[in-house]
C-alpha cells in the first residue's frame, strides 16, 4: 500500500500531557485482615509511556521521524518515563522539567489477568511562566521542520491559552497538518485543525443537549450532527470514534464515512485513541484522502484493542491487517464455516456482488450503506474471466487477486468471495442471506438471484450508485489525458 510506504517519511510533532502507566504484577490468594481487600504479591514492574507520550510512541512504531515536546516533574516518576521513552526510541530531550511538578502517573495493580485497581498521580494545574515560556519557544522552533502536529490535550496544564495562541501563530504562518485529541476540542477552534478527533461522550459534549440519546445506536445519533460538530472544533475533518461501533468521519462537502471495529475477544486496551490520533495524523500527513486515512487509523486502533495494557501498533501488524487475508474466502465451503458462527449469534448477513475493478468514491460509499444494512458484508467478486465477460477484452484493468486485497482493505467488508458464474444466484443460493444488496440501475426482476434470496426468506434491496462516478468513467478520463499527454 503506497500510502503505508510514505507514511515512514512523515516527520511529526507531538505536543501534550505526557504520563506514565505503571502495571504493577502479582498474584493474590487471600484478603487483607484490616479490610475485606485482596492482598496482591507484587512480583514485577512495567513502566510504559501513556498519554500524549503514548501517542509519540505509537507515531514511532508505525515508523515516523517523531518530536516529542511535553512537561513532567523532577520525581521519580519522571525519571521513569523519560527511560520508557528513550526505550521506545523516542527522543526525550525535548521534555520539560519543572522542578516541585509531580509527572502524571496511573498505576495499576493487576492480579493475574485481572486488574483490581488504578491510583492516579500527579500535577494538573498550568505549568509555572517560565516553563511555560520555553515550551513556546521550543514549539516556535520545530513546527515547521515538521509534516504533521498530533495534540493530546488531557486539559492537565500544559496546554495553556498562550500555548495554544503559540500554535495558531505557527499554523497561520507555516499550514501543517494538525490532528487534535482533547477533552476540550472548541478551544482549538481558530487555530486551523485538520482533524479534531472527540470520542462519544466527548461529542455529545461539545454539541451539549440538543444531541439528546433518542437511541442506543450512537453512530445514529451523531451522525445527524456532523456539521455542528465541524463547526463547533473550526476542524476540516471531525472523526468521532465509537470503540465497539466504530468511526465516524465527517467533512465540510460530501457524505460521513464510517469505519467498522471488528469483534475483539477482550478489551483490556489502554490508549487506542492515542494510537488512532497518530495514525491518523501520519495517514493525512503522508497524502492520504479521506477514506484511506480512516480506515488506516481504526486498523491501527483496532490492533492495539486486541492486545492488553497500553500498547503500540506497528507498521508490519498494520500492513498484515490492511492486506485483509483473513477475509479472502478462498472457496465457498471456508466462507460458511466463517459465516455459522455470526449466524448462530443472531446476526444479519448482507450479499453483494460486483467487478470492483477501480475502487472509487461511489463504490466505498455504496459499501459502506450496504454495511449499515447488517451486521455482516459478505461480497462477490467477479473472477477475471467473469469481468471480461461483462465488460470486454480490455477488463479488468487490476487482476482478481489485487481487487479482492483492496476490497479487504476495507473495515466495511467482511468477507471476499470470488465466483466465476454469469450471475450470483449460486452464491446466493450457498451464502442464504438476510439481505442481497444491489447498486445502480438494476431492477428486480432483471436479477436471477432475487428468486433465490427471496426463496430462503431474504430481503432484496436496490442502492442508488453516486452520481457522476463509475469505473467506465474513471478509466475514460485517464485515457482521455493521456491522449492530450
Amino acid at each position: 500500500m503506497p500510502l503505508l510506504d510514505a507514511m515512514p517519511r512523515v516527520a511529526v510533532l507531538v505536543v501534550g500531557e505526557a504520563m506514565l502507566d505503571s502495571y504493577l504484577h502479582g498474584s493474590s490468594s487471600r484478603l487483607a485482615r484490616e479490610a475485606p481487600v485482596p492482598i496482591v504479591a507484587v512480583e514485577r514492574r512495567t513502566d510504559v509511556p501513556g498519554g500524549a507520550a503514548n501517542t509519540a510512541v505509537n507515531a514511532r512504531a508505525l515508523g515516523a521521524r517523531v518530536t516529542f515536546l511535553s512537561v513532567v516533574g523532577d520525581d521519580t516518576e519522571g525519571v521513569a518515563l523519560c527511560g520508557a521513552l528513550a526505550a521506545s526510541e523516542v527522543d526525550a530531550s525535548h521534555v520539560l522539567v519543572e522542578s516541585g511538578r509531580r509527572t502524571l502517573a496511573k498505576h495499576r495493580v493487576l492480579a493475574g489477568s485481572q486488574m483490581l485497581l488504578r491510583y492516579d498521580v500527579g500535577s494538573t494545574h498550568h505549568v509555572a511562566r517560565p516553563i511555560e515560556t520555553a515550551l513556546i519557544e521550543r514549539l516556535t522552533a520545530l513546527f515547521a521542520t515538521h509534516d504533521a502536529l498530533v495534540i493530546s490535550d488531557y486539559a492537565y496544564g500544559i496546554l495553556t491559552p498562550r500555548v495554544i495562541a503559540a500554535l495558531g501563530a505557527c499554523q497561520a504562518q507555516t499550514p501543517r497538518v494538525i490532528v487534535t485529541d482533547s477533552k476540550r476540542l472548541s478551544a482549538y477552534r481558530d487555530i486551523g485543525v485538520t482533524a479534531a478527533k472527540p470520542n462519544y461522550e466527548e461529542a455529545l459534549r461539545l454539541l451539549g443537549p440538543r444531541a439528546a440519546r433518542r437511541t442506543a445506536d450512537r453512530a445514529a445519533i451523531i451522525e445527524r450532527y456532523g456539521a455542528r460538530l465541524l463547526d463547533v472544533t473550526g476542524a476540516r475533518i471531525a472523526a468521532v470514534t465509537l470503540d465497539t461501533d466504530g468511526a465516524l468521519f465527517f467533512t465540510r462537502d460530501g457524505a460521513p464515512y464510517r469505519t467498522y471495529a471488528r469483534p475483539a475477544d477482550h478489551c483490556r486496551a489502554a490508549g487506542a485513541g492515542d494510537t488512532f490520533a497518530s495514525a491518523l495524523a501520519l495517514a493525512l500527513a503522508a497524502g492520504g484522502d479521506v477514506a484511506a486515512s480512516a480506515e488506516i487509523a481504526s486498523a491501527a486502533a483496532a490492533i492495539v484493542v486486541d492486545k492488553d495494557g497500553t500498547a503500540t501498533c506497528t507498521l508490519p501488524e498494520l500492513r498484515a491487517t490492511l492486506s485483509g487475508s483473513d477475509k479472502l474466502a478462498p472457496d465457498v465451503s471456508t466462507l460458511l464455516g466463517r459465516l455459522e458462527a455470526r449466524r448462530r449469534a443472531g446476526q444479519r448477513i448482507v450479499l453483494t456482488n460486483g467487478c470492483f475493478d477501480i475502487l472509487h468514491s461511489g463504490h466505498i460509499t455504496y459499501l459502506n450503506a450496504a454495511k449499515a444494512l447488517g451486521d455482516v458484508l459478505v461480497v462477490g467478486l467477479n473472477t477475471d474471466a467473469g469481468v471480461r465477460r461483462l465488460k470486454g477484452a480490455s477488463r479488468p484493468i487490476n487482476p482478481l487477486e489485487d481487487r479482492a486485497q483492496v476490497l479487504a482493505g476495507l473495515s466495511s467488508v467482511d468477507h471476499v468471495i470470488a465466483f466465476d458464474e454469469e450471475t450470483p444466484a449460486e452464491l446466493a443460493r450457498a451464502v442464504r442471506p438476510h439481505l442481497f444488496v444491489k447498486g445502480g440501475d438494476y431492477t428486480i426482476d432483471r436479477m436471477p438471484e432475487a428468486a433465490v434470496v427471496r426463496a430462503h426468506g431474504g430481503e432484496v434491496r436496490i442502492l442508488p450508485f453516486v452520481r457522476d462516478r463509475s469505473t467506465t468513467s474513471v478509466i475514460e478520463r485517464v485515457r482521455g489525458r493521456a491522449g492530450v499527454a
